[in-house]
């Protein structure tokens, strides 16, 4: 299996991008890993890396974009820049994915560029997994589509069920729509016509229909569909509210097991090895023709190679293949409502 890594991508690249890799190919000796960008700033920490190096190759581009530039335009303007090398190796089926802990627009936009969709696909959206009482719920669209039309969303339901089953093992996944109450009459045009497209489908006796903000860590349901503003929002607060809530509970568990501190500090890892985005790896961008993992900016080693050893899971699980099957069991439902 090959991973292309965007090794240039990221706050703190490339160092910590490419130690991820080292770790990726150490725990899978199936995995090469091929890192895109400047050679000369690569090079330097694959020394040590003894046998493993045979599989972390280099494919040397001259550009970066950088975390604040607009995708559109730096696209543009920076035809040989790490993500577009990216996606060109995954056009060209060199690779089975692509991971970029960079600017996540050109991720985005780099794809959308290329039409590397799945076929029936009309708008990929990024998943992200969150923390739940009963496991782990997907969300989508985080990002990627910011003003959707309800056949938009209604695949990401699609998209996100196969996700569920295939990978979260949610033998019969749940979808909730969100919106700003449950009644099925809430909401602006785009919610009632979403909500109308699952009760159309054959997806009906999965769509549990409106859901809240706050039901999304109670676990009521295993996908949630929501635009890629408010997803997006969504998302950076729950990070947020996670962070603040383990430096308060740090702070308290410290000052009352003065005698046990072991303990806290062992309690809280756990919370951390459960919750935290660097054990999760990255966020997929679904409906892609191969894999995409976007990552956060400020990925650590230990983010990047979980991301890569997520993307070698989707690719084995045959996800790709599982979207396409439904996409196509539903294309004639689409296609009316985007007629009508």
């Amino acid at each position: 299996m090959r991973v292309a890594l965007d090794a240039m991508g990221g706050d703190h690249a490339p160092g910590p991008i490419v130690a991820g890799a080292v770790k990726a190919a150490a725990a899978n000796p199936d995995m090469t890993v091929v890192l895109v960008g400047d050679q000369a700033q690569i090079e330097p920490f694959l020394v040590d890396v003894g046998d493993l190096r045979a599989r972390l190759e280099i494919l040397h581009c001259t550009q970066v974009i950088g975390m604040d530039e607009s995708p559109i335009v730096a696209l543009r303007r920076k035809p040989d820049n790490s993500i577009s090398r990216c996606w060109q190796l995954l056009a060209e089926r060199k690779v089975d994915a692509i991971v970029s802990a960079g600017n996540t627009g050109a991720m985005v936009a780099g794809g959308f560029r290329l039409k590397l969709f799945l076929k029936n696909v009309r708008r990929p959206g990024i998943a992200a997994v969150m923390p739940t009482i009963n496991g782990h719920t997907i969300i989508l669209d985080v990002g990627a589509n910011i003003s959707p039309k309800p056949e938009h969303l209604f695949q990401y339901g699609l998209m996100g069920a196969i996700f569920a089953k295939y990978i979260l093992k949610k033998e019969q996944p749940k979808i909730g729509l969100m919106n700003v109450g449950t009644e099925d009459a809430k909401g602006h045009d785009l919610a009632k016509d979403t909500h109308a497209l699952f009760a159309q489908s054959h997806f009906k006796d999965s769509f549990i229909g409106n859901i809240e903000g706050r039901d999304i860590h109670r676990g009521v349901c295993d996908v949630v569909v929501t635009d890629g503003f408010v997803g997006n929002v969504v998302l950076k607060v729950c990070e947020g509210v996670f962070e603040f809530i383990m430096k308060m509970t740090g702070k308290e568990l410290m000052g009352t097991l003065q005698n046990e501190k072991q303990l806290g500090q062992v309690a809280l890892q756990n919370l951390v090895k459960r919750y935290d985005y660097h054990e999760l790896g990255g966020a997929p961008l679904l409906g892609i023709d191969g894999i995409c993992i976007i990552c956060h900016g400020s990925s650590s080693d230990r983010a990047i190679g979980n991301a890569l050893n997520v993307a070698a899971k989707y690719v084995t699980a045959r996800l790709n293949e599982h979207i396409v099957e439904e996409l196509a069991s539903n294309a004639a439902l689409i296609a009316e409502e985007s007629a009508g």
